[in-house]
């Protein structure tokens, strides 16, 4: 893991500053407080973790008659989600949501960004929601001493560019797109035969309008919320990656509440996690329809022309992969997935 000094006196000074460490969980034998941190908007009909997040609040705090209170930091109020992961493992934050970050802490949590690993939103569900999210969850436990509540989902990621629509990898040959600074998507978009161009979120809109770049991928609330639209013309729904969220507690916390209040909490958070679930499908579908009001072309590719996107891409991303993470975590996956298709 690399954090350093500073950046842990950093967490710490956030902490203190909102009176988050020093200060008892417990505020009397019957009264519990959990503080619920995330980095997306709070708006519950826009933001899929400000949704998973109210209704975990609201479904704790009835089905508890008020004994658990649940404190809710929205919008990266407590910092970024390296900070919020952070804080909840020294136990100053008691209940995270996050995603992509997870893999800082626990590196084979990596294997879900594989690309074209879920052909849908119900394979992955199942996959996430059967034994192998269970045993990842035990793992990322037995790593980093938070306990996994519930997954719920950031969605699908889908190309975008300036220049022309891409139907098939031979179309993104050539193109510029920008992706964010991990290897794992260099590798990918480099498999495209497209120039991966990593560059910080801040920088993407004025780097898509000067032409610094021709593209860049993100899930469709992102384009549209983010007005990616004003500066790109065509959208290719072709799902590379998916994102979950993990509904994260901190388990030395979790095992001080009553075995009454612990099922109340592990309910809630399955709920939780499929209204954040239910928000982000709602919110693409509505958006995919919204981009092409906007003036977007949208393309979504038959299965034999996702076929080609997957040969071009899953291949260099796992022997990638496999020099970082133990190659059980792979066959794992893949394995689950399998067995998720079949069953649909």
């Amino acid at each position: 893991m690399n954090w350093n000094l500073s950046k842990l006196a950093k967490v710490l000074s956030v902490l203190v500053a909102f009176g988050l460490i020093f200060s008892p969980s417990f505020v009397s034998a019957a009264s519990v407080t959990i503080k619920f941190a995330h980095v997306d908007p709070e708006d519950v009909f826009s933001s899929k973790k400000g949704a998973a997040a109210r209704a975990f609040k609201d479904i704790v705090e009835a089905e508890t008659s008020g004994d658990i209170a649940v404190n809710l930091f929205p919008a990266g109020q407590l910092g970024g989600e390296r900070e919020i992961i952070e804080a909840c493992k020294l136990g100053a934050v008691e209940v995270v949501m996050v995603s992509g970050a997870i893999a800082g802490y626990f590196k084979p949590a990596m294997v879900l960004d594989l690309p074209y690993l879920f052909s849908s939103p119900p394979v992955a569900w199942k996959v996430l929601d059967g034994p192998f999210g269970q045993e990842l969850g035990a793992a990322i436990l037995k790593e980093t001493g938070l306990r996994n509540l519930a997954f719920g989902e950031t969605g699908f990621r889908n190309f975008t560019n300036s220049k022309r629509m891409i139907k098939s990898p031979a179309d993104l040959k050539g193109l510029k797109i920008r992706v964010m600074e991990t290897p794992l998507y260099v590798t990918m978009v480099k498999g495209l035969g497209a120039s991966p161009t990593p560059i910080a979120w801040p920088e993407v809109y004025t780097s898509l309008q000067m032409k610094v770049v021709d593209g860049q991928e993100n899930p469709v609330g992102v384009i549209l919320n983010n007005k990616i639209y004003e500066v790109q013309k065509y959208l290719t729904l072709d799902g590379h990656a998916y994102g979950a969220d993990f509904m994260l507690i901190n388990d030395k916390f979790f095992n001080k509440l009553s075995a009454d209040q612990q099922k109340v909490v592990k309910t809630a958070s399955i709920i939780a996690g499929n209204c954040g679930r239910s928000i982000q499908q709602l919110n693409s579908a509505m958006g995919v329809s919204k981009l092409k009001e906007l003036g977007m072309e949208v393309y979504s590719p038959t299965p034999q022309e996702r076929a080609q996107f997957k040969a071009a891409t899953q291949g260099p991303v796992i022997d990638w992969m496999k020099t970082q993470i133990d190659p059980m975590w792979i066959d794992k996956v893949m394995n689950a997935v399998k067995q998720a298709e079949a069953s649909l």
